[in-house]
């Protein structure tokens, strides 16, 4: 755990927000047109970058943004939250790449769309 709060501490972020003035935690603000923002960062990064949230991703999907789905899918039915892809307009489907089981249970499956 201490290793994963070392990278994560480290690593650059990027909040998108309409509201915020100011962010914090090796983050920058991201505004202004989501594609351009997110092609821009997509030619810098060199490496990729790494999506979270529930908005966010739909948004990104809307635009074709995503080049790879990864989900954790964990041994527990929680029957509330918000719900991941609520209202896109359109289906997507996702070709696997890569399956993984972890000890406790959990499986993380990583998608690339079929183009």
């Amino acid at each position: 755990m201490e290793s994963f709060a070392e990278t994560i501490n480290a690593a650059k972020k990027y909040v998108v927000s309409s509201t915020l003035e100011q962010v914090d935690w090796n983050a920058e603000l991201v505004r202004g047109d989501l594609g351009k923002a997110v092609q821009q960062l997509k030619r810098e990064s060199g490496t990729g970058l790494l999506v979270g949230g529930v908005k966010l991703p739909r948004a990104l999907t809307e635009l074709g943004l995503i080049d790879e789905y990864e989900f954790v899918v964990h041994p527990r039915l929680a029957g509330h939250g918000p719900t991941l892809f609520a209202g896109l307009s359109k289906h997507v489907d996702l070709q696997l790449v890569s399956r993984l089981e972890f000890g406790s249970g959990a499986v993380a499956m990583r998608y690339e769309p079929r183009r």
